[in-house]
This record gives structure tokens, sequence and C-alpha cells, in this order.
């Protein structure tokens, strides 16, 4: 199992606006690219930060429906969102492999 984690952390004035764009127009648009099983936004807890962080998570199908996805959806994407917050939001993103003995 690939997760791609897409971590933001937002400015308190933008918060709720952030949470809605990401439930309402940006996560759906991840999931039409038909290369994710499905979406979760999680709110962090701690450690307390500047802002509010969200980590999206998003489940691949395969490896290679998460390279597909970052270079022929992200982009765009990743426009759109910091189009929509201009300099109130810091995003970065990791990748996790469920490891099993």
């Amino acid at each position: 199992m690939i997760i791609f984690n897409v971590t933001s952390i937002v400015e308190d004035s933008v918060h709720q606006d952030f949470y809605n764009f990401m439930h309402d127009i940006y996560m759906p648009a991840v999931l039409a690219s038909n290369k994710f099983a499905d979406a979760k936004l999680f709110r962090l807890t701690e450690p307390v930060n500047e802002g509010v962080t969200y980590c999206a998570q998003y489940t691949a199908h395969s490896p290679a429906d998460l390279e597909v996805y970052r270079n022929e959806y992200l982009p765009e994407l990743h426009h759109r969102l910091m189009k929509q917050f201009p300099e109130k939001i810091v995003v970065f993103s990791s990748v996790l492999e469920l490891t099993q003995p």
C-alpha cells in the first residue's frame, strides 16, 4: 500500500475556507484522477504549530499510478490550491509505504 501524504500548514484566518476547499473541490479532483482508492483529511493535534496543520492522505492503487498523478495531475491542482490561498499556506508532501513482517 502506498500513501501520498500532503501536509498543509494553514494560517488561522483561512483555515475554515481551506477545509471547505479541500473537501468540496481539491480532494474530489484528486480522486477523479482515478489514481487513488480513497482520500482522508486529518487535522494535526500534536505538536501544536502556528496556524492549523492538515494532512491529506491518498491511498494510491500502485506506485506507477502515484507517479502518473504527480506528473500529470498534481502541477495543475497545486497551482489551483496556491492561487486560492496565496501566501496563506505552506505545503509539503511525503510518500508512505505499508510494511508488514
